[in-house]
């Protein structure tokens, strides 16, 4: 890959003996879906595949981006001194974005640069290309100009860059999987706090397998905002009750007790989910601990039913995709994994049932819903870093 991209910035904008090589990973949440804007746990896993990323100084204002996965649209050029989001600007809103973050932060990027990148993840398929673009322009931003940031501080500014320039209500998951991925490893975090701890993911004798619906959404114009208003305003009509910063701070007895509170049936189911798969989340870590892989998958299974019926961000193409998942032998657990409305499932599936559970689950697919999903056998990686 790293000559591939070199040879492609050489014939976009020629000379590339001063360019560096940089890479960022893609993510998939193993577990805790919407948790991470309610102050709950997630348990997401850098992965593998992700972003690459050939950049170089200029010495002017002047910045110049192209991506190999949009090719059609050839050079985007902008500038410094024009960091304002803009529908021309495309994906470019999203290393921009990040730029304009670091000037926030009292980081002002001294000049601009050439950047061309190539992602090797799904394109809308919720597996965070757009995270994944923000911390690698972080961490390119970092290794460029020098910038005193850890990667923690990178996914602090891609999240930051995602809800103020590009105006995405996304919670701190997607960015904080990637700059601390660290290989065979997923990442307890509290999305309180900040606090985490590195789990190591051992499925002896099954991997991890992603299937992509392939039906296109973006975060923005999805029903996210709408889940975390009602979320909010769930936590509102709580806290007249009890004493609580976050619905993470209730497991399922005490919310059962005062779920009266909340005014709508609505949103008492949406509030359910998030104390409920809080909760899941916690005993799910507590399983592989304890190397039961069988538990992990039972509640891998029950989030995906809990975010079909409560809080209902799953659709046809996913729930497609887990119910035909869970009819092969050999499927240890299966769920929507992101933001929902089409993207990914993620399953556990033995090492022996892969090719019989991605032929039967695809023919499945394509026959109800007309087209054909995509699968990806991956691997647990590290975070980003210069190649």
């Amino acid at each position: 890959m790293k000559e591939t991209i070199l040879k492609k910035f050489e014939e976009v904008f020629g000379d590339n003996s001063d360019a560096k090589v940089y890479f960022a990973p893609g993510r998939v949440n193993l577990i805790g879906e919407h948790t991470d804007y309610n102050g709950g746990h997630v348990f997401p896993c850098a992965l593998t595949i992700g972003t690459y990323g050939v950049a170089r100084k200029r010495t002017d204002n002047r910045l110049r981006f192209y991506s190999m996965n949009f090719e059609q649209l050839g050079i985007i050029e902008s500038s410094l001194d024009d960091l304002v989001p803009s529908k021309e600007a495309d994906w470019t809103n999203y290393p921009k974005g990040v730029m304009w973050a670091f000037g926030e932060k009292g980081m002002k990027v001294p000049c601009g640069m050439d950047l061309l990148l190539n992602g090797n993840i799904p394109n809308g398929s919720g597996l965070s290309s757009s995270a994944s673009v923000e911390v690698l322009t972080g961490f390119i931003l970092k290794d460029m100009f020098g910038f005193d940031v850890t990667n923690q501080d990178l996914a602090l500014i891609g999240q930051y860059s995602e809800n103020q320039y590009n105006k995405v209500n996304c919670g701190i998951m997607d960015q904080f999987a990637i700059a601390m991925g660290k290989k065979d490893n997923a990442i307890f975090l509290d999305t309180a706090d900040l606090s985490y701890e590195y789990a190591p993911i051992v499925l002896k004798g099954a991997k991890i397998v992603i299937a992509c619906s392939n039906k296109k959404r973006g975060l923005g114009d999805s029903k996210y905002n709408e889940r975390r208003e009602e979320c909010e305003t769930a936590l509102a009509e709580l806290q007249q009750t009890v004493d609580i910063k976050t619905l993470g701070d209730l497991d399922e007895a005490a919310f059962e007790q005062a779920a009266s509170a909340i005014q709508s049936d609505v949103r008492r189911k949406r509030a359910k989910h998030a104390v409920y798969e809080n909760q899941r989340t916690m005993r799910a870590v507590e399983a592989l601990k304890a190397n039961n892989v069988a538990r992990f998958g039972q509640l891998m299974n029950e989030s995906h039913i809990s975010l079909r019926d409560d809080y209902e961000v799953t659709g046809i193409e996913l729930d497609t995709l887990v119910e035909e998942a869970w009819k092969v032998e050999g499927v240890i657990g299966s769920r929507m994994t992101g933001a929902g409305f089409g993207g990914c499932t993620v399953s556990i599936v033995k090492d022996e049932a892969i090719d019989n559970f991605i032929e039967k689950v695809g023919a499945a697919y394509k026959e109800k819903i007309g087209y054909a999903a995509d699968f990806y056998v991956v691997e647990i990686g590290d975070g980003p870093r210069a190649l």
